[in-house]
């Protein structure tokens, strides 16, 4: 019985390892536009209790961040609403606020940007 295999598989796939990983080119980074924008965003925290939603947003930037409350509610009979837009400026902060008549599926906070 023979236990000497040739190391040529080895190395073959050994070099073929590095000549992918050295051949991979990197490039400087080079902003697109919407990350050379600007910050924006309020930070919202939404709050759930029983069928009641409320959300606090904080606008800590420059640009005027229009916000709107939407809530999906758990039964099909429940209507989902979705609040009235609330603008809020630069370092402002706003109360949002919906329900459901029973329980409440989800709720979020959508974006817009109302520049300055």
């Amino acid at each position: 019985m023979r236990l000497y295999r040739s190391p040529a598989p080895l190395t073959v796939a050994l070099a073929l390892a590095l000549s992918l990983s050295f051949g991979v080119t990197t490039h400087a980074r080079v902003p697109s536009e919407d990350s050379a924008a600007a910050p924006f965003g309020a930070e919202c925290r939404t709050s759930v209790q029983g069928s009641q939603v409320v959300a606090h947003c904080h606008n800590p930037y420059v640009e005027t961040d229009r916000v709107q409350l939407h809530i999906e509610c758990v039964r099909w009979w429940d209507l989902d609403t979705d609040s009235v837009p609330v603008d809020a400026g630069p370092a402002t902060s706003v109360r949002l606020s919906g329900r459901c008549w029973k329980e409440i599926g989800s709720a979020w906070v959508s974006h817009q940007n109302r520049g300055s």
